[in-house]
């Protein structure tokens, strides 16, 4: 029997048409919290399902008062169904898992204490070491991986930022902004939410025991929708997670802009001044050019990553050098493939070679130069 009184932990579940496993995850997650001690409820958050989800629910719930059931009639989805959770339940602190054992119940002891013990927002990813998913068909992985990638734009931090496994403060989500729509929530959750701390925990993804998977292509449309209605948001409001993501980007290009004239100011001033041959004035210009990025970089759009950063100053120069010379090549090679074989004007196939190569300079030194980031609890 569970203890009287609000309880610390609500574990919402979104269901639709889920009369195949919905018994047996409550069974489950009931059985985990008397076992740990854990002090919560069930709150079980149905989307008008027509197969007998709801008649279920309910009859566990008459014998377990700490099992309680919402039934929705309008705007139906995933996300909205959480946020309705989030709003009724109990809890200080809030568990989203899907109904089908995708997510392992098991891991909800550990991932209440990860939140129990400072973070935030507690995400079970798929992508962390130690993680994975089993008996997934090539295109859904596919799909799943981009998805994922367009929102590690977003929260780089975060490296499964679409998980529909999670726990978080009461407070995050108090008073958020949140647009739900679609089936990720997490990503709206981290966009709009409010947060500090994130930690990580790897489980393996299981595809639905039973019921059927509920991936359209419209699904793939909303988030893309998502995706940029928070980036928009985080723009206009001038805050959050995002937008400091957003004023690394900026900055990062300004320190570009900055490189660029040092390059052609050296180039032009050590050729027609010191008399040094040009390709001679080309190497050191390039060279101080990428010096004047790096130092820029490192005090200024990446400043609060170095504070907590891991490897010395000579290291993330040496880094920075490797993106750089990759990022040439880059340059390079889209301004060669474009006019040659896509009979591009090589000056527009040069712009379109200079932002390629920003954007791989810009992320893989925001990922691997200046790997710092939100604190992390694992």
């Amino acid at each position: 029997m569970l203890l009287t009184g609000n309880p610390k932990l609500s574990i919402i579940i979104p269901t639709f048409n889920e009369s195949a496993n919905i018994g047996r995850m409550i069974d489950s997650i009931l059985s985990i919290l008397r076992n740990s001690g854990i002090h919560g409820e069930v709150l079980v958050v149905d989307d008008s399902s027509r197969d007998g989800t709801i008649r279920i629910v309910q009859e566990i719930a008459a014998s377990n008062p700490e099992v309680r059931i919402i039934v929705r009639e309008d705007d139906p989805g995933l996300s909205q169904s959480v946020v309705e959770g989030f709003s009724a339940a109990k809890g200080d602190i809030l568990l989203v898992i899907d109904a089908d054992f995708s997510h392992p119940p098991s891991m909800i002891p550990e991932m209440y204490n990860a939140v129990c013990s400072g973070a935030d927002i507690a995400v079970g990813s798929r992508y962390l070491k130690g993680g994975g998913i089993e008996d997934w068909p090539l295109k859904r992985r596919i799909i799943s991986l981009g998805a994922t990638g367009m929102a590690r734009i977003l929260v780089p931090e975060v490296t499964d930022p679409v998980s529909g496994f999670f726990a978080l403060k009461r407070s995050v989500v108090s008073d958020a902004p949140l647009r739900p729509r679609g089936y990720k929530i997490l990503l709206e959750v981290l966009g709009r939410g409010r947060w500090v701390t994130v930690t990580e925990l790897p489980f393996t993804f299981h595809d639905r025991e039973a019921g059927e998977s509920k991936l359209r292509m419209s699904t793939m449309t909303e988030y893309a929708a998502q995706v940029i209605s928070i980036a928009l948001s985080a723009l206009v409001s001038r805050t959050g997670h995002v937008y400091s993501e957003w004023m690394r980007l900026i900055k990062f290009g300004l320190v570009g802009l900055s490189g660029i004239v040092v390059n052609m100011g050296l180039l032009y001033l050590l050729t027609e001044y010191a008399g040094l041959y040009y390709l001679v004035s080309a190497v050191v210009a390039i060279e101080l050019s990428i010096l004047n990025n790096f130092i820029l970089n490192d005090l200024w759009t990446f400043s609060s990553r170095r504070l907590i950063h891991r490897y010395s100053w000579i290291k993330r120069l040496f880094a920075f050098h490797i993106i750089a010379a990759g990022g040439l090549l880059i340059n390079l090679g889209v301004l060669y493939l474009l006019t040659e074989f896509g009979g591009i004007y090589y000056m527009v196939a040069n712009l379109a070679g200079i932002l390629v190569a920003f954007l791989w300079n810009f992320f893989l030194n925001r990922h691997l130069t200046w790997k710092g980031g939100v604190p992390r609890l694992n």
